[in-house]
């Protein structure tokens, strides 16, 4: 397995790639990076593919973005990426976060996608709870009540409460642009995208996620025509980490 650098539309970006034959391209989720699909990794070249896990700009050990990029700018710097690193159509799975990309990507550039696994995908706004709603409004007119000396200690704190309540604790971790990249990207919906995609999609699912409910995976396979849906009963949401073997076994049947 080698570890490599390359600049990617003005970023430098770390990839581990490994193996030779069909190529699998792996996206990450949020907080994470190459490092936690390295078992996989090792199962699928074992098998005969040729595997490339790149670091999103952000995360690992690839530079963060200039500015605050939403889903559609990782989107554009994988569709570089595959041209200057791999140079021919990927079988590609998205985790997670990495799942919002690819349902960008693959609705952009059908022509570079084999087939497509979505794993613990995210990428459809939940809808807010009574609780949550509340404390949205009364965090707005905190912003124009509280004197600005206050706010200034006060609003962060009225954020981490906020992002809490929503469940995203991916916020709470990240630092400077990528607090603000989290935004950006959480904020939008790409269920109608779902109904576009047209290349053959397995959708992978943990029974028992508490990041991304089941819940999703149900809708995911309604609105993706083209698409099977496995469910593993004992699974969270990292299956790649907790059961690399019997997702690797998974990945291969389908591609």
């Amino acid at each position: 397995m080698f570890e490599k650098e390359i600049i990617i539309n003005g970023l430098e970006t770390n990839y581990k790639i490994a193996g030779s034959g069909p190529a699998i391209l792996i996206l990450h989720g949020w907080g994470s990076s190459s490092d936690s699909w390295r078992k996989v990794q090792e199962i699928l070249v074992g098998k005969g593919y040729k595997v490339i896990v790149p670091d999103f700009p952000g995360f690992g050990k690839s530079n963060e973005p200039p500015q605050a990029w939403g889903v559609s700018h990782y989107s554009e710097w994988l569709k570089s990426f595959i041209d200057n690193v791999i140079r021919e159509p990927v079988f590609l799975l998205g985790h997670s976060f990495g799942g919002r990309v690819a349902i960008k990507f693959v609705n952009r550039y059908p022509e570079k996608v084999k087939k497509l696994i979505l794993c613990a995908s995210a990428g459809i706004k939940p809808k807010l709870s009574l609780k949550q709603k509340i404390f949205s409004r009364l965090a707005k007119i905190g912003r124009k009540i509280i004197p600005t000396e206050q706010g200034e200690v006060g609003l962060p704190q009225i954020k981490k409460v906020f992002y809490s309540l929503l469940g995203q604790k991916d916020y709470l971790k990240s630092h400077g642009v990528m607090k603000e990249v989290f935004k950006k990207v959480i904020e939008e919906d790409l269920l109608q995208e779902l109904l576009n995609i047209e290349t053959k999609t397995l959708i992978i699912w943990g029974k028992k996620d508490k990041m991304v409910p089941v819940k999703y995976a149900y809708i995911f396979h309604k609105k993706i025509k083209n698409s099977e849906l496995k469910i593993f009963p004992n699974a969270g949401h990292i299956p790649h980490r907790k059961m690399p073997e019997k997702l690797s076994g998974t990945i291969i049947k389908f591609f």
